[in-house]
């Protein structure tokens, strides 16, 4: 069986991106999270004089055999872990990079990028948005884990909630004119309503979806003061999901399951994260809030599994 390690500096979306894509590519594998010291985590990816000793002792040992067959890493300093793998191996190592490397792909044996980041080039296998667990499987084990959702009243919506960025401006304004929106749907609907903030949601914005939606039966989870983490049993009891177009990781995980998807953007989005709504709203996985819902079979975004198709392929392990 392949021997697969994923390397990530610990941040949410780089730690699920990789261990995704390397539990798709063989179900026994090997998770390192990166210990990123300066000077080397300032220059990552480049390399510079004694990069070995860039992530810790942990790392540094995984330069010596036996090494993995395949190297996944997300993250910029990923990248540098997944070349040092690279060499230090000969080559025996196969290296695979997850998003945009910001240097040249050819140090690697694949890059795996975001249609919206508009790389390209022999190596590169481009997705639409970012790479997740979620399927079938994954969504009845956390129906399975929370099933103490199934008694909150239906329709149950999500409602997933990220931060301002570049790309959009997530304020007061922008706060008041959602809850508005969405609390008059609520209501006529006689619907629950499950919210989960993120690590990016400032303080201010939690406090203001407990006062804004506190009228409305359901959850809200802002934080471990509220117990274990529900986002899983949130994503699979949804009867629908609303998520704030912030986020191509949150969007991504939304658009996986197989109900209906809202955003609200009342003004359009800004740079990369504007071309990828764009992409699914006009693939139709995506809607904006006041728009219909879809009416036929809905297709879930799933690209796991076909980015460790095409891994495999590339890298002869058909």
């Amino acid at each position: 069986m392949a021997r697969v390690l994923a390397l990530s500096d610990g941040a949410a979306g780089n730690e699920n991106q990789a261990r995704a894509v390397a539990a798709a590519l063989a179900p026994q594998l090997d998770v390192l999270q990166l210990e990123p010291r300066a000077p080397w985590r300032w220059f990552a990816p480049r390399r510079i004089p004694a990069s070995r000793h860039a992530f810790g002792r942990d790392f540094t040992a995984r330069l010596e055999p036996p090494w993995p067959q395949i190297a996944v890493g997300c993250g910029r300093q990923a990248a540098l872990a997944t070349r040092l793998l690279g060499d230090a191996s000969g080559g025996q190592c196969r290296s695979v990079q997850i998003l945009d490397p910001r240097i040249d792909p050819a140090h690697f044996d694949l890059v795996i990028a975001p249609q919206h980041d508009g790389l390209v080039g022999d190596n590169v296998i481009q997705t639409l948005g970012s790479l997740n667990a979620i399927d079938d499987r994954w969504l009845e084990q956390a129906r399975q884990a929370f099933a103490q959702f199934a008694s909150l009243p239906a329709p149950r919506y999500a409602l997933l909630l990220g931060g301002s960025t570049r790309a959009l401006k997530l304020d007061r304004a922008y706060w008041d004119a959602l809850v508005a929106r969405l609390s008059t749907r609520l209501r006529a609907e006689g619907a629950s309503l499950m919210l989960t903030s993120s690590r990016r949601t400032p303080d201010w914005l939690r406090a203001a979806a407990r006062a804004g939606f506190a009228a409305i039966p359901g959850q809200q989870w802002h934080g471990a003061q509220d117990g274990p983490n529900p986002y899983a049993g949130f994503l699979a009891w949804a009867d629908a999901i609303v998520v704030t177009p912030d986020s191509v990781n949150l969007m991504s995980e939304a658009a996986a399951t197989r109900v209906p998807v809202w955003t609200f953007a009342p003004q359009p989005i800004r740079g990369k994260v504007g071309h990828f709504v764009d992409a699914l709203h006009r693939s139709g996985r995506i809607r904006f809030l006041g728009e219909a819902a879809p009416s036929g079979p809905i297709l879930p975004l799933r690209e796991t599994g076909r980015v460790a198709a095409e891994i495999r392929a590339r890298l002869g392990w058909v």
